[in-house]
């Protein structure tokens, strides 16, 4: 606890990201070095959310958007992928009555109509009770691909050429995110990716264009709300210059 503590003394409040993602990965290899099954691993990997979600408004953090399930994830075997919808359902109704206390507000993006139609459900449910909370805004990305959202986006902006809603010479990058699942969300100025592997995995690939990138060795069920204290430490003495010199940004 006093480490906890020491940490988040150290953090410079007034220059907290306001979003921040979160590539969670780590919870098969994490199960196999127990010798367990891997939905050992995710199960354990709930208990990592929980206290990073904690963690997150004990800062007032603004947005935590955390990679939950991938599109490609459905190619995983049937009883892996059938074992992680039971356990989000199941999560998800534990934790509403915490999103309540914290107010927190769930959110999600990404193909949410491939999720089976009880895990949808209660997904909908936890969304739309949670929607008056004015705390941490917290998205689920599921059945996400980013490239599936990038060419979603164009054919949204298409259509409404086509249509004469919108004129060619008009399009630019806002209206290009006006058109992506993350509409009315800052960018993250943090992304975090957890298990030592140091790849995107088709994650915001748009969004995170001037993100910075935090890479911890940490299997996602290990880490907890003092290794997200110290990416943000790690945050906080990077200077970010978006092609600027330096002398420009100070």
């Amino acid at each position: 606890m006093n480490v906890i503590m020491g940490l988040k003394e150290q953090i410079d409040l007034l220059k907290l990201p306001e979003h921040i993602a979160i590539i969670m990965d780590g919870n098969g290899r994490w199960a196999k070095e127990k010798g367990k099954l891997r939905i050992f691993g995710h199960h354990n990997g709930v208990l990592s959310v929980r206290d990073v979600v904690e963690g997150a408004t004990l800062l007032n953090l603004k947005y935590l958007t955390l990679y939950t399930f991938s599109s490609e994830n459905w190619n995983r075997p049937k009883l892996e992928v059938m074992a992680i919808m039971e356990l989000m359902v199941s999560t998800i109704h534990k934790e509403i009555k915490n999103f309540m206390e914290k107010n927190v507000r769930l959110m999600a993006i990404g193909d949410l109509n491939m999720l089976p139609e009880k895990a949808h459900r209660e997904l909908n449910n936890a969304i739309e009770k949670t929607s008056g909370n004015t705390g941490l805004v917290l998205t689920l990305a599921l059945s996400y691909s980013s490239r599936r959202e990038i060419v979603s986006a164009a054919k949204s902006i298409a259509a409404k050429v086509q249509s004469g809603e919108l004129a060619i010479e008009d399009i630019d990058e806002d209206t290009f995110e006006n058109n992506l699942y993350t509409k009315g969300m800052p960018n993250p100025e943090l992304l975090i990716r957890t298990s030592g592997e140091h790849r995107i995995s088709n994650y915001l690939l748009w969004q995170i264009a001037y993100a910075e990138l935090y890479f911890t060795s940490k299997l996602w069920p290990d880490f907890r709300k003092e290794d997200l204290y110290e990416a943000i430490l790690d945050y906080q003495k990077r200077e970010r210059r978006f092609g600027m010199t330096s002398e420009q940004v100070n």
